[in-house]
């Protein structure tokens, strides 16, 4: 059975009403058991778990200190092109907002890799919008080969592809790719997609499965956190988590926690997720499963960012620009969205080291397969 067979037997609003009704009982009997189920991850992110934090946070880091051990990976995106085919209404990107757009030529891409190059950066996070036909396939023939050769680690996050687009971009290089379903809630989702191809629901929830039979190294996950209401949207994302693993157990899988961010058209949140909800969720997902990547980026605060480190999170990223050409131009416009840690790759490698952490910038699973 595909995940989307899955996703068709599962109701939204039973799975919500089972989140809420959960009660302090039921949360200890999860933070007692050795290994954690669906159902105690329900438990671990409803509102009867807040009071159990500091049991959550202390279990957290001791299973990621087993796992991982004291490193914090690093990566940063670089954007090759705002271009977009979509009209979404969280993304500073979308067709329908008139900025100036650009995509990055090989000489303008070169400029870029070396200015990220000086920061240390061995893991890079290539971004596009999602515009198939001026920045799809041919350009990526072009430009991945070309990326790779400075970098150790190469992802990307870009448009839905087929299995054996993404076979082919794996022959190129490629080693990782993140796809975020955005929202699990198809009437949501419809209404934040308006134009485009993204418009198709089922195509974008089945990439993990083409990425995963594609020999992808490791897939990301995750829901963007405020378009619907977030414990019933991360619980979407755990057991999408827990079919991919249980299906395609040779790939490695990571999940974000990107929270709406300020951009181009201002959309306010449906949910929003607060600080200390959003440790809750960090220490839940690491509970449920020791072994998934988990990842922050520059959306979070600094304070926040540092007093999470310990706690789950796996890979960070760095010195992030939004925009193409964000590293090495001057006359860049629009960010796909705010920033909020701006601090340099040096300050965040020194903020790491205060924290007892080893920064390390070269993916070691790609290091030591290769």
């Amino acid at each position: 059975m595909s995940f989307l067979q899955r996703f068709n037997q599962m109701d939204w609003d039973d799975i919500s009403l089972s989140i809420m009704s959960k009660t302090g009982h039921d949360v200890e009997r999860a933070l007692n058991k050795p290994k954690r189920d669906l159902e105690d991850f329900k438990a671990l992110i409803s509102p009867a778990a807040e009071p159990y934090l500091e049991q959550m946070a202390q279990q957290s880091y001791a299973l990621t200190r087993k796992r991982f051990g004291n490193t914090m990976s690093l990566y940063i995106p670089l954007y090759l092109s705002n271009l977009c085919a979509n009209a979404c209404t969280y993304c500073g990107f979308s067709m329908e907002n008139r900025i100036k757009r650009r995509t990055l030529d090989q000489q303008e891409i070169e400029a870029e890799v070396a200015a990220i190059k000086k920061m240390k950066f061995d893991s890079v996070l290539l971004v596009t919008g999602e515009h198939e036909t001026k920045v799809g396939m041919n350009y990526f023939r072009q430009m991945v080969p070309v990326i790779k050769q400075q970098f150790n680690y190469l992802a990307m996050e870009v448009q839905p592809l087929e299995q054996e687009q993404y076979a082919e971009l794996k022959q190129l290089g490629l080693d990782a790719v993140m796809v975020y379903q955005e929202t699990y809630h198809p009437s949501t989702y419809a209404q934040h997609h308006l134009r485009g191809k993204k418009q198709d629901f089922d195509y974008r929830l089945e990439t993990p499965d083409r990425l995963a039979k594609a020999g992808i190294d490791k897939i990301g996950i995750g829901a963007l956190i405020g378009l619907e209401e977030w414990r019933t949207d991360c619980f979407y994302v755990a057991a999408h988590l827990d079919y991919l693993e249980r299906t395609y157990w040779q790939t490695r899988y990571s999940i974000s926690f990107p929270r709406l961010r300020p951009c181009e058209g201002g959309l306010q949140p449906k949910s929003v997720m607060n600080d200390k909800q959003l440790v809750q969720l960090i220490c839940a997902y690491r509970l449920l499963n020791p072994e998934v990547e988990l990842s922050l980026s520059t959306r979070e605060s600094q304070a926040f960012r540092d007093a999470v480190l310990p706690l789950g999170i796996t890979t960070m990223s760095a010195a992030s620009k939004t925009q193409p050409g964000g590293y090495a131009m001057d006359d860049v416009e629009l960010e796909q969205f705010e920033i909020s840690d701006e601090r340099s790759a040096s300050c965040v490698e020194q903020a790491i080291r205060a924290k007892g952490f080893d920064p390390v910038w070269r993916d070691w699973h790609s290091a030591y397969s290769g």
